[in-house]
């Protein structure tokens, strides 16, 4: 048998070679622009719309707004507003402090804070006692909510600039502006009758303006034993339901059946006295 030649070896070696450079060099894929552009294009959020975590979804002053977290001592406290023509119709709180003793606190001051809020159409409100961190914690978040709705373009103010298209006159609440010809009205608190229940009579009075509950408390309440922690569980909840609603069609508080139908009976009196 005949043996190669080692030049011959050598030659086809290097053939070899040769052609497997080229054929890599072939195969080469192209500059992935389609790629790079894909990549490199960056993701845009629609106007008035960011991250849940601090979520806004309003249009004309219409639509959510979600606070940004706050952290206090005993936890993260985020509010979220519901926002009808710029004005806050109903405010929650997302987050708030949980286990232990916060749970009390968190029930007995976020309904608090929550009306507040709708009742001030603003960040100025009083912090519940006995809950400092918590509605400390609130307030920062709700103006958080605040600021992300002025920036998506609703209108925060209580003075009711929003509506000031057209003679309607809403704007001015509280009917100060003597020379816009008596077209604002002026704030008239009306107390309901009193409501029997089988736990106690419960009694609502409600501030008026232009129309609209701006406020809603109940003046009589069931009291004692167990009534104490019904009653403040469900009454700042059914405060702040009649004043978003701005009628008796509100929902009862679960667990307390009895202080609710009471509650709306005597809003609904309240209600017929001022005329809504």
């Amino acid at each position: 048998m005949r043996k190669s030649h080692p030049i011959r070896r050598v030659v086809l070696a290097t053939a070899a070679t040769v052609s497997g450079v080229v054929l890599l060099l072939s195969l080469k894929p192209s500059t992935d622009t389609s790629a790079s552009a894909a990549g490199a294009a960056p993701q845009q959020t629609a106007p008035g719309q960011e991250s849940p975590q601090g979520g806004t979804q309003v249009a004309a002053g219409t639509g959510t707004v979600t606070g940004d977290a706050a952290q206090t001592q005993y936890g993260v406290v985020q509010v979220r507003l519901t926002v009808n023509n710029g004005k806050i119709t109903k405010a929650e709180a997302v987050q708030a402090p949980k286990g232990g003793t916060s749970d009390q606190k968190t029930a007995l001051s976020v309904p608090k804070l929550n009306q507040e809020a709708v009742t001030a159409q603003s960040a100025k409100i009083d912090s519940v006692s006995g809950a400092t961190y918590t509605s400390t914690g609130y307030k920062q978040s709700l103006q958080s909510a605040l600021d992300k709705m002025k920036a998506a373009g609703g209108s925060t103010g209580s003075s009711g600039s929003a509506g000031s298209s057209g003679s309607s006159g809403s704007s001015g609440s509280s009917g100060s502006s003597s020379g816009s010809g008596g077209a604002a009205q002026a704030a008239k608190t009306v107390t309901g009758q009193v409501a029997q229940t089988q736990y106690g009579a419960v009694q609502v009075r409600i501030t008026v303006s232009n129309g609209k509950i701006t406020k809603a408390e109940a003046v009589q309440a069931p009291k004692g034993g167990v009534s104490d922690q019904k009653t403040a569980l469900a009454v700042p909840k059914l405060n702040q339901e009649a004043v978003a609603a701005g009628n008796a069609n509100i929902d009862s508080v679960s667990g307390a059946t009895y202080t609710s139908t009471g509650y709306k009976q005597s809003l609904q009196s309240a209600l017929d006295q001022a005329g809504g």
